[in-house]
This record gives structure tokens, sequence and C-alpha cells, in this order.
């Protein structure tokens, strides 16, 4: 470690250890003064590891010092989203979205159960869910550090995720689809450039069901159907839905906010495989939102059910002149997997996973078509280069660079689009494959560094594969996944690091940390329930008691909560430390009750005390040298 970079470090860890006594200080008097707030000044050095991310040897992030990448993924079936730094690999969050989560209490606090939705007797409607995208939100092209999105296929909701906090604040379910896969919000509107931010968010349904899915035509799949929906990004409502062909996989915007598109498998409608497989070809069929839009305004639109939102048709059948047409459905290879956006706002990528190719699809090609100017939607189609076997998805390094994974060959590929452009025209010298490299093993999804904005900066790409094989130490017959680093800023690709996943991450997102502004301590004022000193105590209402609780550490505001057997009972609790990193935690022995508050935060809890006795309510967060002793006497009488 160089001399400036052990001097950050120093500084740093001497702010820590400066926080640590400060807090244990503050806590004891805390206890004297009747839980009195305090002030924390140990941030005066705060910045001061933001310096250096990488120590001498290269890649390498050295002790003390900060990453300088966040990396956002979905996590598959776990349900959640995950934040890593980059290039160290370290996990800094895992962040619960569609799943329970014991230690920060998501599915256990009221306030968590409100986002996640309830049944009418207040349990959660789902406790399972499979994330497989995570995009940000966007403005002038690149992200603006406002929300990350993410889907859940298994129940097709998608959630959205505050970046300043790193909690999910808003989950909505899409009406009559199932199978929710791919989602990419828009980067401008349709109509007016100077919203050149994200309002909407695009979902692709993947799987066909009969509309609406009530226990109709169940023995007809002919009459089933897929929908796209799109969601206003603000208030998370249903704006509209476009009825479609074929089997949706991912979802991509372009830079003008004009089109939004997806590729799809069986565009044949077909209910079983064989039935499938029956075309050459599958499509990227491309959504016109200016004229979706203006039908929806003009009220030429159906509904479904019980469903308010408004249904477009956007069937080939139904959109054959281009000049009215609400989609475009151009052919690419056989069974696509996945379709990418280039950082200059040209070009569109499908990978052919069956076919060995990619094809590269020309935005502005495909508005001629909607113009009427363009004979065919194939007539949009600039380059399909021969790449190697199984390709899924594909990345860009900002420089005229694509590199796509190659799920057969256990490969990512390095091409050039310029150069595969002009192949496709007819030049035999271009050079289209620039390099391939070996990954470990069958990788899926890759993604570079802000390489879906127009900041794309060609340094690092993360290869997420699907099997790990011998790459870890064995523990047992569920191995980790590996996610792969790379450094593309070179004249050539380098594996610099093996990073593993708990199963199954897929998709994700790499952001530069500037982008990243995130709250270290909460306001107060912000949780209309927040427990103040005039609020604090227990009010009983009948049978339902409100217990009002503070925290500053090492003690709660209340040694000693009692309550009879058969009480509704809710207890709120706000954290009055102002310490940056000192949470509390709230476990309830017996009564399934566990969760954490944040400096500054209230959350609450309501149950019914339903077994009498003793139960000590006490801190599971460390936060203070007696934190052992944080606990109150909760006692429930016969």
């Amino acid at each position: 470690m160089d001399s400036k970079n052990k001097e950050l470090a120093d500084e740093s860890t001497s702010a820590r250890r400066g926080f640590l006594s400060k807090s244990a200080a503050l806590g004891v008097a805390g206890v004297a003064a009747g839980l009195t707030a305090c002030k924390d000044d140990a941030g005066a050095a705060k910045g001061a590891a933001a310096g250096a991310a990488k120590a001498a040897g290269g890649h390498e992030v050295a002790p003390g010092q900060l990453d300088e990448y966040y990396a956002f993924i979905s996590s598959g079936h776990s349900g959640e989203m995950r934040a890593l730094g980059l290039p160290s690999g370290r996990t800094l969050k895992r962040i619960p979205v569609f799943n329970m989560d014991c230690m920060v209490g998501w599915g256990v606090t009221n306030e968590s159960k409100a986002i996640m939705g309830t049944k009418a007797d207040g349990s959660l409607k789902y406790t399972t869910g499979d994330t497989h995208h995570v995009h940000g939100s966007y403005k002038d092209g690149t992200y603006d550090g406002r929300w990350l999105f993410v889907n859940d296929k298994i129940h097709s909701r998608l959630a959205r995720v505050r970046m300043d906090t790193m909690e999910c604040d808003k989950i909505v379910e899409l009406p009559n689809v199932m199978g929710f896969h791919g989602m990419f919000p828009d980067k401008c509107d349709p109509v007016d450039s100077k919203i050149n931010y994200t309002t909407r968010v695009f979902c692709g349904g993947e799987f066909h069901i009969p509309l609406p899915n009530d226990g109709r035509d169940l023995e007809d799949p002919s009459k089933w159907g897929a929908l796209f929906s799109c969601v206003n990004a603000e208030t998370m409502e249903l704006m509209w839905q476009v009825r479609v062909d074929g089997n949706m996989d991912l979802v991509a915007t372009s830079y003008d906010g004009k089109l939004a598109a997806s590729n799809q498998y069986n565009t044949e409608n077909a209910a079983d495989l064989s039935g499938m497989m029956s075309s050459e070809r599958d499509a990227c069929v491309f959504f016109n939102v200016e004229r979706i839009e203006k039908l929806v305004k003009d009220g030429k639109f159906s509904t479904i059910a019980g469903s308010k939102v408004p249904v477009v048709d956007g069937r080939a059948a139904a959109n054959g002149d281009p000049k009215t047409a609400i989609t475009c459905y151009v052919p690419v290879g056989k069974n696509p997997h996945g379709v990418n956006a280039s950082p200059d706002g040209k070009y569109f990528v499908c990978s052919g996973k069956l076919s060995p190719t990619a094809t590269v699809i020309d935005l502005a090609l495909v508005a001629k078509w909607f113009a009427g100017e363009v004979k065919t939607p194939r007539d949009t189609v600039v380059a399909e280069p021969e790449i190697g076997l199984g390709p899924l998805h594909t990345a860009f390094d900002g420089k005229g660079n694509a590199y796509t994974s190659l799920f057969l060959d256990s490969q990512c590929v390095k091409w050039n689009v310029d150069a595969a452009i002009a192949q496709f025209k007819g030049d035999k010298n271009a050079k289209v494959i620039l390099e391939k490299l070996d990954v470990h093993y069958q990788p899926g999804h890759n993604y570079s560094s802000m390489g879906e904005t127009k900041q794309a900066d060609g340094k690092y790409l993360n290869s997420g594969n699907k099997f790990s094989k011998d790459r870890f130490l064995p523990i047992g017959p569920l191995h980790p996944e590996t996610e792969q680093l790379i450094d593309i800023s070179g004249a050539n690709m380098k594996l610099i690091a093996d990073h593993t996943a708990y199963s199954e991450p897929h998709d994700g997102i790499i952001v530069r940390r500037d982008v990243v502004k995130t709250r270290q301590i909460y306001n107060m004022d912000d949780f209309p329930n927040a427990v103040k000193p005039e609020t604090a105590g227990i009010e009983r209402k009948g049978n339902k008691v409100h217990v009002r609780l503070m925290s500053v550490a090492p003690a709660y505001s209340m040694p000693v909560i009692k309550v009879k057997k058969g009480d509704e009972v809710t207890i709120t609790l706000t954290n009055h430390d102002k310490v940056e990193d000192l949470a509390h935690g709230c476990a309830l022995p017996t009564y399934n009750i566990n969760f954490i508050v944040n400096p500054q935060e209230t959350k609450s809890v309501t149950f019914k005390a339903d077994h009498a006795g003793a139960f000590w309510l006490y801190c599971t967060h460390f936060c203070h040298a007696l934190h052992l002793e944080m606990r109150s006497r909760f006692l429930v009488e016969a």
C-alpha cells in the first residue's frame, strides 16, 4: 500500500474506533438522561477513505479502501436483490423484496407487509419470489440514482427499491399476467423530449394463459394470450397493456423513449414443444409507445374481466398497416434469448440461443417501418454474425464492441458491431469476432460497467455462470454459482476474479459509485407514527393495546410492558440514536417477532398475545458494550 492509501486507511480506522468509543459513552449517558437523543460527530472523516478504490496490486481493493462500482443483481428464486462492491465482489447488502427476511423483519413488520401485500386475515399473500432482472431509473441517458426496479417471475410482480435507503418501497402485481420475466424502464418521454427521465417501466409476460384466468378455456390454449404491461414509475400503477403473439423474454427501451421491445420465442402461439419449434424464426417485437398511448387516450381499448387496465391489440394480424400499427415483429433467430440496447442508441441486439447468431436491428429503420418507408420488418436487420454456440445476452463497452455470453461453448465472445454490419453488406474481409474467453461454466447473463447507459466505460464485464463445478471448495450437492469478473479495458479480455454467488442470480447492472447517494440516517419526521417522549407509553382501547417504545443504546424506554392474554398488541419502536450504523433489534421470544430499526427509523408489529408468561423483549442487533443488557420484560397476564 502506498503512503497516501495507508494514510487514508489509518484515518478511516481511527474514525471507526472513535465511533465505537463515542457510541458506548453516549449510550450510558442516554440511560442516565432518560433516553436523550444524541448527535454524532464521528462523520468528520466519513469521506476520507473514499479517495482510492484500488491498492497498488491492480484490481485488488485494499483493506479500508472502497470499490469503484456497485453491482446490483437479482437473486433468482431466493426472491431478493443484492448489492455488491466491484471489483472486490464484497457483498454490501442483501435487499429483501419478495422474500421474508427475519434479520430486518421484512415480512414481519406492519410496514413491510403493507408493501408486500396481505390476505384478508393480515397474513402475507405470497412468501416466495423469483427475481431475474434489475434495472435503474434514468436521466439524460444514464442512471440518476433514484430507483432500482426488479421483477418477480413467479407471481408477476414489479418492485421498486429506493437507492437512497436501498429498501423496497412499492410492489405492484400485474393483472392477467403469468411468468413476468423481462423488464426495463424507459429513458425519455415518447412525445416530450424535455421529460428526459424515467416515467414508465415496461414488463413482458412470458406464459400464455386464459384471459381472464378464472377457469374458462382450460382445454383450448388457442384462446390463451400474453400481455405486455406499462407501469407508471412514480405511482407504480398500471397504465396499459398490449396483447401480443408469442412468449416474451427480455425487454429493452430506446434512448428517445419512442420504442420498447421484447425478444420472443413461440411466435407460433403453441402450447407444446413441437408446436413451439415449427417455425424457422421467432421475433423481436417492437412497441410504438406514442401510438399505444394515443389509442388509450382516445378510448380505443378493452378491459379484461375485473381489471380496469386498458388493453389494446398488438397481435400481428391486427397490425398489418405499418402507418397505424402499434407493433412490429422483426424476424430473428429461433428461440432468441435476450435483447440489449447499444450505448450509442442505434441498435438492439437479439441473441440466437438455438441459432449461433446475434441479430443487430437498426432502430432508425424500425422507425421508418412504422412510417411506411421500409418494406418488411426483416429489412430493419443490419447484421447477423455467427458468434458461437448458445448465445444468450450481450453487453457493450461504449467503444463499438459487444460481448455475448455463449452458454454451450462456456465462453464470452467479443465482437465488433460495425464490422458485423460491414460483413452483412458483403465485406468478406470484415473481422467481426475479436476474441473469445473461457468462463466457468455455462454463462447466462453478462453485464458491463455502465453498459446499459450512454456512459458505458468499458472497464469491467461480469459473467454470471450457472455452474461452478470445481471452482470452489465442495459444500454438498448444491454448489455456489460463479460470478466471474473480466477486465475489458485493454485490447484483450482478462479474467481477474471468481466470486461465489448463492443460487441463483440472473441479470444485474454495474453502476459507478458516484451515482449512488445514500442516506446514512433517517429523518424521524418522515415517519408519521414516530414515537417521541410525549407519545411514548402504553395505550389500551378494549382488548387492543398499543405499546409505543423508544430506544437509545443500551435501553428501551420501558423496562416493563404488561398486557393481558387475548389482547391484540401493536408495538411501535423508534430508534432515537443519531449515530451512523447504530441499529437496534427487537425480538420477542415465542411470538415470532424480530426486526431492526435503523437510526431515527420507526417500525411496528401487530400480533395477538395468545399465551401467558414472562418474555424478554431484547435487542438482536449489536449496538453497545451493554448490548446484552438491552431488554425489557414483556409480561402477559393470564
